[in-house]
């Protein structure tokens, strides 16, 4: 998937740049990560033996503040993909007005053949190897895939003990017993929940009753699926690595939910009939999310999606052919730069209260992001009805002026 989704990345670039009239040097140097550093990783493992495993930190573009975004332990990452995701983190946060730049990082590594051990040597020898680029002001890294809370504070750790001082907010996603924020692991699905909300209501669609498919019932899927079925909408099919669930009636998402955490699978949930992962796309419903890896809907997939809305929980789960097949069928797709930047928000929230020193209210926190959420909602629907193009490409030329503005009035050093 890998070169490809940098390939993604361009190509979108390219077309944003083009409709917003970009700077050719601006356009220029957004196609060129800033910087990309590679680094060995030796953990001696629980039997004695080193084990050395490859990892990566990229910043894309750091005008508008410190590079933010997440950190992955994948046994398939490489560093296209890595520089494509930094990418989509300067796209992301520019759309969401918050005051960072792009960066993401990672690790070649199978979390799940590693015990609490290695994972944890893993973890602090590729902090204490990308420390140099790490830092309140300077990059600022958060949970990604096969990564939590306790591996981000393991990471502000090892920092902390490098640098010589306590460092709250050189990290995101931290447990909140050493600074993390209220309402930071729902926020990539309440955010997408304001997202659809904002969708239905402009495309005048009744939420209350709407069917909808979530695929991936992971950390975002999971809590959004419940989200949906508390908005009134009827969750009738949901699909993870395990297989696929559907019940016209709707799934009991609570009961499925204690399903998934006794045998790790929605398959075998006795609320709802097993069907093919593949014929999730083609049921009848008003919403269908992806929020599970990238790459799942290509242009075989959306033809056959019935479904007025697509919103993307997940990062790049549209290929490029794809996305024309579901603009001539009039589907709107809230692109993943908007749908799951809840999460990155919620990030802000967590590094502005850790430099403050101060947390905030639940309710604050919550009202902070449903408001950003619309707003950029707001912005990139506008902006699609002037250019007559979808959200997708609407959502990259805001992103990318506020980028270029940044740049415009930062100047070229020295």
């Amino acid at each position: 998937m890998s070169h490809s989704a940098w390939q993604a990345v361009l190509e979108r670039l390219d077309e944003a740049a083009e409709l917003a009239k970009l700077d050719p040097d601006v356009h220029r140097m957004l196609r060129t990560p800033k910087r990309t550093l590679e680094v060995s990783i030796p953990v001696r493992l629980d039997d004695g033996s080193i084990e050395v495993f490859t990892g990566w930190r990229v910043h894309h573009d750091t005008t508008r503040g410190p590079g933010k975004g997440g950190i992955r332990f994948h046994p398939t990452l490489d560093v296209d993909e890595v520089k494509a995701l930094a990418a989509m983190m300067t796209f992301k946060t520019a759309l969401l007005k918050l005051p960072f730049g792009g960066a993401k990082g990672g690790v070649r590594c199978d979390p799940s053949s590693l015990s609490l051990s290695e994972l944890e040597g893993v973890t602090r020898r590729y902090a204490y190897e990308i420390s140099p680029l790490l830092g309140p002001d300077s990059d600022v890294p958060a949970p990604d895939v096969n990564t939590d809370g306790r591996v981000m504070a393991w990471l502000m750790d090892t920092y902390s003990m490098v640098s010589g001082r306590n460092a709250p907010a050189s990290v995101t996603g931290k447990p909140m017993a050493i600074g993390g924020t209220r309402g930071h692991a729902g926020a990539t699905s309440s955010g997408c929940l304001t997202c659809a909300r904002v969708a239905f209501r402009e495309l005048d669609i009744p939420m209350v009753g709407g069917r909808a498919v979530v695929q991936g019932f992971g950390k975002v899927g999971g809590p959004l699926a419940f989200l949906l079925s508390s908005a009134g909408m009827r969750v009738v099919a949901v699909s993870d690595i395990g297989g696929a669930v559907y019940n016209e009636g709707g799934l009991d998402i609570g009961a499925l939910s204690d399903h998934v955490a006794e045998s790790g699978s929605v398959a075998g949930f006795g609320g709802g009939e097993m069907i093919d992962d593949a014929a999730i796309w083609s049921i009848d419903c008003e919403m269908v999310v992806p929020a599970a890896l990238g790459g799942v809907i290509d242009a075989g997939v959306a033809e056959r999606i019935s479904a007025p809305i697509v919103v993307e929980a997940a990062n790049g789960p549209t290929t490029v052919d794809a996305q024309p097949v579901l603009d001539r069928r009039g589907v709107v797709v809230v692109p993943d730069i908007l749908a799951n930047a809840g999460g990155v928000t919620a990030s802000y929230f967590e590094w502005a209260q850790a430099l403050q020193g101060y947390p905030w209210d639940e309710q604050v926190v919550a009202e902070r992001l449903r408001q950003r959420m619309e707003d950029a909602f707001t912005a990139v629907w506008a902006r699609a009805q002037t250019l007559s193009v979808g959200m997708r490409t609407a959502a990259h030329v805001v992103a990318i002026e506020r980028v270029a503005e940044a740049i415009a009035a930062r100047g070229l050093f020295p």
